[in-house]
């Protein structure tokens, strides 16, 4: 990368891709935690479903800001472009969890909600395969070895959690549940907080510190600087 200071349009789209990333490190967080308020408590009830959707367009604007990088490299806009694609499915799914919240006995808002799982499930896997592709084309061995790893890491769990899903939500739908699948429930249920540590906030811990190691990578070898 040493090069891109005489090359205006790859540091142009350098510039836009370490934006993007620093998008997708605060947005990710933060729509977790605005999506669990919004489904459960009061306090944002005043602003709808706005912060829930904010925060999705924030992950789509990340992700657009880095469509500008190495366009020609096919395996890496192919796990763009389906990550954007999922994105925009989280954006239009994200009003359920307000309206779940204003009417939970509606099924069909209770269908919406289960898909919006399994679609951020789904999106974070696939945001593990633009980390790796992305460390695939940065000149550092050091990040290229660590994304690999991690992504990979975190894409098996992405998937034991998403078969979970879907056996729980299969188990919910049954309209009459025998004793033995009554239990499995009532286990679920109280063991959910290990799960959602195990599942959801491991993989999301290790790909936000994979997006902050890429983005001092490319700040510190194109401008110099450590952000």
């Amino acid at each position: 990368m040493a090069s891109s200071a005489t090359n205006p349009q790859l540091l142009r789209s350098l510039g836009k891709l370490a934006r993007g990333l620093s998008a997708l490190f605060w947005g990710l967080p933060a729509a977790l935690i605005i999506g669990a308020e919004t489904a459960r408590a009061d306090w944002l009830k005043p602003l709808g479903f706005l912060p829930a959707v904010a925060i999705s367009a924030l992950l789509i604007y990340g992700l657009w800001q880095m469509g500008e990088f190495q366009r020609q490299e096919r395996p890496w806009r192919q796990a763009l472009d389906r990550a954007q694609l999922l994105a925009l499915v989280l954006l239009g799914l994200c009003p359920f969890i307000y309206w779940h919240n204003k009417r939970p006995d509606q099924a069909f808002f209770t269908d919406a909600l289960m898909v919006l799982e399994l679609a951020s499930v789904m999106f974070l896997f696939n945001l593990n395969l633009v980390i790796k592709r992305l460390g695939a084309m940065l000149p550092d061995e050091t990040l290229r070895s660590e994304t690999r790893q991690f992504t990979a890491f975190n894409r098996w769990l992405l998937v034991g959690l998403l078969f979970f899903l879907i056996i729980v939500i299969a188990l919910v739908q049954l309209p009459h549940p025998s004793p033995p699948v009554g239990k499995v429930l009532i286990w679920v249920n109280r063991a959910s907080s290990l799960l959602l540590i195990f599942f959801i906030l491991l993989p999301l811990a290790m790909t936000m510190a994979l997006i902050w190691k890429t983005k001092e990578v490319i700040l510190d070898a194109v401008f110099g600087v450590r952000g």
